[in-house]
């Protein structure tokens, strides 16, 4: 098995090209539990990175010295490496004093932007290249958006991206109102650098999202808070959510001196004092890319989740209010309908990425980028375009997604589960990870370098092989994907009834014996996904449908997709063709 997968290397490698331009550009979702079928809340996240770091790192709790500091690293992430702090893409963090996960004797001690006070005890967290959940069940989400100000960091003026915020909100917060709180004070402090970010945040009770900018005097920061009011959906997919700011209205949260710095500097918008300052256009352009690059998932997921409301995929512009911060499901949503929204392409819709030349003979509906497609942090409608691609929820940049879940009728701590879904979510599984100590090879996801057993190189490798005939072997990879989330759902069942009592007396063994059995699960499907891989490269060899009965099947080509090639013109008599 080894040799044969190190054998791959060269192969798959060229299908992921190291690329020195990340865009990350996510999509980011919030169910509240009155909104959810079996009163879950869930925030969910698509890091859609660009082959940065796939790892996913667990970070204990701790107890620590008084007076002791915190470090604030920087995150490439934000803007762009900085080898003055030995802040790269990949790896995200050198600190082992953060979690043994981080240590790595290769490369160079990561060198903070600056310092904080250390609290006494930080709590336990999952971490990727933003904050995840913690033990108590509170839960971040991500997505970066265009914003007016862009800057770098500087020491003693700006320390802090939403990256280090999530994370220092995970080890000292349990609820999303003392974590909103938390991260307002930390920007207006310390500073706030990178782009425009919206970072979903909540916990059992309430649900808020948070979005910040870089403030244009080069200190401190701009930033709101919304609460996503029970009973309904939120998604961002990076363009800022919130608009208009009300002084005095109960759910909305914002900076002391926000509406100051945005008068004193005159990029208030509108201009006109009497009218409700628009937080959007404020501080931003409008859509992050290309016009639909933000609003069409919107759309979509708004569509999927209450089609009754027949929202047009079709606005004026980038900073249109036809579409609420948040809606009212027409039914409650259960994981497999977030899972749903996540391995979207827009399938059955005038925008299918399925259909037409572009997806090839097999219906691929990746849409690779080239030179002329913009990237990063764009955000201005005033760009001209050649061209451009629809942007599904589904990206084939995508390095992981999860979907954190607090269950309602769980007893801690057996009710926070992240479910993770490692490379491309339409081809990949969501396995369901405890707040401890994640599997080694979930670690293990350096895509720079092919490693066997790399959980995340083995998502990818089927992921990127999907593409030789996506049509037939999607069927293949979406059964065996719901085969084992079935079983997976039935395993916390099962553990949720054994260790239940042991949860109200020794909540530390609970977990400890929870996130066993969660970690052999996802090591379990790992290797299967392995043996998976081997099974599509059989049965799809040399372009046939290959069974043991029946090999070297002629499936060719559509009839739709012959019109498009040079067929009927090709060799079929030995006359001249006119």
């Amino acid at each position: 098995m080894k040799r044969f997968f190190s054998s791959c290397l060269l192969l798959f490698f060229m299908f992921n090209l190291y690329s020195a331009t990340f865009v990350e550009a996510c999509t980011t979702m919030i169910v509240t539990k009155g909104a959810s079928r079996d009163g879950s809340t869930f925030v969910a996240h698509s890091d859609d990175d660009d082959l940065a770091d796939q790892s996913i790192v667990y970070v204990p709790a701790k107890d620590w010295p008084e007076n002791s500091k915190r470090p604030v690293h920087g995150s490439a992430v934000a803007v762009k490496e900085l080898p003055k702090f030995n802040d790269f893409y990949i790896p995200r963090l050198v600190d082992p004093s953060r979690s043994p996960d981080y240590a790595n004797s290769e490369h160079k001690k990561s060198i903070p932007l600056g310092y904080i006070p250390q609290v006494s005890h930080t709590y336990a967290y999952l971490d990727g290249n933003y904050g995840i959940v913690n033990e108590y069940g509170l839960m971040f989400g991500e997505c970066t958006n265009g914003a007016k100000v862009t800057n770098e960091p500087e020491e003693g003026k700006r320390i802090f991206y939403s990256a280090e915020l999530s994370r220092v909100a995970l080890e000292r917060c349990r609820t999303a109102r003392e974590a909103i709180q938390l991260i307002g004070k930390l920007i207006e402090t310390y500073g706030y650098y990178g782009t425009g970010e919206t970072l979903p945040v909540a916990d059992s009770q309430e649900a808020w999202v948070i979005e910040m900018a870089p403030s244009p005097e080069g200190t401190g920061g701009l930033w709101v808070a919304q609460r996503v009011p029970d009973g309904e959906f939120f998604i961002a997919a990076n363009e800022f959510r919130i608009r208009d700011i009300i002084p005095g209205n109960p759910d909305q949260i914002y900076g002391r001196t926000l509406f100051d710095v945005v008068e004193r500097t005159g990029i208030r918008s509108p201009k006109d004092k009497k009218k409700p300052m628009d937080w959007l256009t404020t501080v931003s352009k409008g859509e992050y890319s290309h016009p639909y690059y933000s609003l069409r998932r919107v759309w979509r997921a708004f569509s999927l989740v209450a089609p009754s409301l027949k929202l047009s995929p079709w606005v004026k512009d980038g900073t249109t209010r036809d579409y609420p911060f948040s809606i009212r499901p027409d039914a409650k949503v259960d994981i497999s309908d977030i899972k749903k929204i996540y391995r979207d392409h827009y399938e059955g819709t005038e925008f299918d990425l399925t259909k037409g030349i572009a997806a090839g003979p097999f219906g691929c509906p990746n849409r690779y980028l080239g030179p002329k497609d913009l990237s990063g942090d764009v955000g201005d409608p005033n760009i001209k375009l050649e061209g451009a691609w629809e942007r599904p929820i589904s990206m084939f940049y995508t390095g992981y997604v999860f979907v954190n879940q607090l269950k309602a009728d769980n007893p801690f701590p057996l009710n926070v589960i992240s479910w993770i879904a490692l490379d491309t979510p339409a081809e990949s599984v969501f396995v369901p990870l405890a707040v401890a100590k994640t599997p080694r090879s979930y670690v293990n996801a350096n895509p720079e370098k092919y490693a066997p057993d790399s959980a995340w190189w083995t998502y990818n490798l089927v992921s990127e092989y999907s593409n030789v005939k996506y049509s037939y072997m999607i069927k293949d990879i979406q059964n065996r994907a719901l085969k084992h989330e079935d079983n997976s759902e039935k395993l916390i069942e099962n553990l949720t009834y054994e260790l239940e009592s042991l949860s109200r007396t020794n909540s530390k063994k609970a977990l400890d014996e929870f996130s066993k059995a969660l970690n052999q699960n996802a090591e379990k499907i790992r290797k299967d996904w392995q043996n998976f891989f081997i099974e599509l490269y059989v049965k799809y060899n040399q372009g046939f449908i290959n069974y043991p009965d029946k090999m070297a099947q002629k499936v060719g080509y559509s009839q739709d997709w012959l019109k498009y090639t040079n067929y009927k013109q090709g060799p079929t008599t030995y006359k001249k063709n006119k």
